[in-house]
């Protein structure tokens, strides 16, 4: 490299850096610290709002001495098909356990596939759901047709088709199921 061509290059560099009068003093207090945005004196802070969160409620059908019973179960939100069925697969929790309820159908830890089409709900079951008694399909149909009717009241009635693995089909209609069919959302009440 030739020093005489950098030399040149180097002294307008430094130049142009000396002269960007930056004070040569180092840290300058001026002030207090940013601490964010204050209120004015005297004044009262803006309410913020707080909205409730919709809870609904769905029938899940559980056993009570091996015959089918809906029990409602509180979910916020609107109630997912999906989200209704991983629920049933569940089982009962503790406060219906110690009622005596229980289940027929296995644990699951993936939703099956569900197809809707209008009032005709296809419900497509996993390897690990293999071999249901007909009381576990009927657990599954009337949790399934009761959340689709919630879901769009209008339908009045729903048809629900199981199809196991291994091509075993079963299907239920919502009007076949004892109990509470369908469930109305509701909305706590705000807090005092």
């Amino acid at each position: 490299m030739n020093v005489r061509r950098a030399l040149p290059a180097l002294l307008t560099a430094a130049l142009a850096l000396s002269a960007c009068d930056i004070p040569a003093t180092g840290v300058v207090e001026a002030g207090e610290p940013a601490t964010g945005v204050l209120e004015p004196p005297g004044s009262t802070p803006a309410p913020t709002e707080t909205r409730a969160l919709p809870f609904t409620t769905v029938p899940l059908y559980f056993l009570d001495d091996g015959s089918l019973v809906a029990v409602p179960r509180t979910v916020p939100g609107p109630a997912e098909l999906g989200t209704t069925v991983l629920m049933l697969f569940k089982g009962p929790d503790a406060e219906e356990r110690g009622r005596g309820l229980t289940t027929g159908l296995p644990r699951l830890s993936t939703v099956p596939t569900l197809r809707t089409d209008g009032a005709s709900v296809t419900v497509q079951l996993p390897e690990a759901a293999a071999g249901l008694s007909d009381t576990a399909v009927d657990q599954l149909a009337c949790t399934v047709a009761g959340a689709r009717l919630h879901q769009d009241p209008e339908l009045g009635s729903v048809q629900v088709t199981v199809e196991q693995p291994g091509g075993r089909l079963a299907g239920r209609s919502s009007d076949d199921c004892p109990g509470p069919a369908t469930a109305t959302p509701t909305v706590p009440k705000p807090a005092a």
